[in-house]
């Protein structure tokens, strides 16, 4: 396992900071990498990427931790170390496939589409959660560019689930949830639903914003996803497929003060239970 700290917010988690203190994670202290926030430059690129190889990481097995949702870029840099083919499974309630402000530059709100752009590995992308919404706009988005960018991402179709896919990505947006429940499924239905071929390699994104707040605390707005799908969801895609590596973020905002869900202690109580749920959750895949 390791962990990605940017904002010291695990130090407030007893479960992570336990990890800290057995030794038995990688600690990866990013809190001083400038160029960081929301947005990641080239310079911090290469630190973080320098900061992973002298820890003697060489791949993207297992499962990573790196802080609240400004940090989500951090997918984009460890998909970048699989080297095989394989299928992205975001749960996230914004779908982060926004062209950046500034160049090319890697951000939080973008690297799901660098990903696509970017990584001959890729074979699909699947994005579940996200806020009807913000997949309107994406579609739209993608409508007004010319032709041939447009085939390349995202011209969709509905599937039986009413699920819009394409052969490289998949919306399964907040208001279909309920219908993608994997009772009763079989593994066949399962993966026609997502659109991910049978033996293929996966890697997890899992952003806890996809959540309802009463299971988890976050810098951004939230979903309605509960967590009994979410393991549904994860454990029907592992029946058949092997998963190579997974990520989580979605702490608390740095500053965060409260809100109409959580004091500071919830939300930090909260965020470290549904964090050791996750773990013991995944280490069975």
């Amino acid at each position: 396992m390791v962990v990605c700290n940017f904002s010291d917010v695990y130090k407030f988690q007893p479960f992570m900071d336990g990890l800290k203190r057995s030794g038995e994670t990688r600690w990866l202290d990013l809190s001083q990498v400038p160029g960081t926030d929301c947005y990641c430059d080239d310079e911090a690129v290469e630190t973080i990427r320098r900061r992973i190889a002298d820890a003697g990481i060489t791949d993207a097995r297992g499962i990573h931790f790196f802080d609240n949702g400004n940090f989500h870029y951090m997918s984009k840099i460890w998909t970048d170390m699989v080297q095989e083919p394989f299928s992205l499974v975001v749960f996230d309630h914004h779908p982060d496939m926004q062209e950046p402000r500034f160049g090319n530059i890697l951000s939080c709100g973008g690297w799901v589409k660098k990903v696509l752009k970017e990584n001959k590995f890729i074979d699909n992308v699947v994005i579940i959660g996200v806020a009807d919404h913000l997949a309107d706009e994406i579609k739209s988005e993608i409508a007004s560019q010319p032709a041939d960018a447009a085939s390349t991402m995202l011209s969709t179709s509905r599937n039986d689930n009413g699920a819009e896919s394409n052969d490289k990505i998949t919306f399964i947006r907040e208001s279909e949830l309920p219908a993608v429940t994997l009772e009763g499924r079989s593994p066949d239905r399962v993966h026609s639903t997502f659109h991910i071929p049978h033996s293929s390699h996966l890697y997890l994104s899992i952003d806890k914003d996809v959540l309802f707040p009463a299971y988890a605390a976050t810098n951004w707005d939230q979903g309605s996803l509960d967590v009994a799908t979410l393991k549904k969801i994860i454990a029907g895609l592992a029946a058949s497929n092997r998963i190579i590596g997974v990520d989580i973020c979605g702490e608390r905002a740095r500053d965060f003060a409260g809100d109409e869900y959580h004091t500071v202690q919830e939300a930090d109580d909260l965020n470290d239970r549904i964090n050791r749920e996750l773990v013991e959750f995944l280490q069975n895949f």
